[in-house]
């Protein structure tokens, strides 16, 4: 899969401080489903490592080995309890630190000397799923719920960090009602979130626009023309 050979590679980035929440239970049946399909997965919990999520200055050699990691993945899962309508602090430094520019955006084109980023960045040609939850309730989070839609939710991540940086964002697998449930609903959530990795490698990814002449203008603005009556992240998707 990808350029990097025919072997299948995932990194998986969990960020919870708890080593018995539900987000720790469902990371090993998702990295055991990954295993069991021939994946060769890298697991990076980033609390029990103790990563330094606080950027202070550029680089490092913790930085570095992230990066490596990350390099040698065709599939990048991030998996995190949804705070304040955000990953926690330890995830979002993660991505300030390793997400650098020239590593991961604004690498520039050889050809073109343009700087790669919307569907060209760094990471170009692999695949990014976030796996997600949260205590509200279904409804909250849709397209009329008090949360707001899904996709829009996780705006910034999915494009502004997966697409970003050139991964193609798949659509989040979200678990939502988590507070108080029994062993039961756990093995049911785990079981459909194994069924979902079956055809990670395979799924279509959420159709994003790139930022070519095509559909943008000098602004990064999308050109009248293009999907015209639209607003919001609606728009810079690809028709259907």
């Amino acid at each position: 899969m990808g350029e990097r050979g025919e072997s299948r590679n995932a990194l998986w980035v969990s960020a919870h401080p708890r080593s018995d929440s539900l987000t720790a239970t469902l990371r090993d049946v998702g990295v055991a489903r990954l295993r069991a399909d021939g994946w060769s997965v890298d697991v990076a919990d980033l609390y029990a490592e103790g990563f330094d999520p606080v950027l202070v200055e550029e680089g490092g050699a913790d930085v570095r080995a992230e990066q490596r990691r990350l390099l040698a993945a065709d599939l990048v899962v991030l998996q995190f309890p949804l705070w304040w309508y955000g990953p926690p602090a330890m995830l979002k430094g993660w991505i300030d630190r390793v997400f650098e520019r020239g590593f991961a955006y604004d690498v520039p084109d050889p050809t073109s000397g343009r700087n790669r980023k919307y569907g060209d960045g760094g990471l170009a040609g692999r695949r990014a799923l976030a796996v997600v939850t949260a205590g509200d309730r279904a409804g909250s989070i849709s397209p009329r719920g008090i949360s707001g839609d899904v996709e829009d939710l996780f705006w910034t991540l999915l494009h502004g960090t997966f697409w970003y940086t050139g991964m193609a964002a798949l659509a989040p697998h979200l678990i939502t009602d988590v507070h108080g449930i029994d062993a039961e609903e756990v093995h049911r959530l785990g079981a459909a979130l194994a069924e979902r990795l079956g055809t990670v490698d395979v799924e279509e990814p959420i159709p994003y626009l790139p930022m070519t002449d095509d559909f943008y203008d000098h602004s990064i603005a999308l050109h009248p023309s293009v999907a015209a009556g639209l607003t919001g992240a609606a728009a810079h998707r690809r028709p259907s």
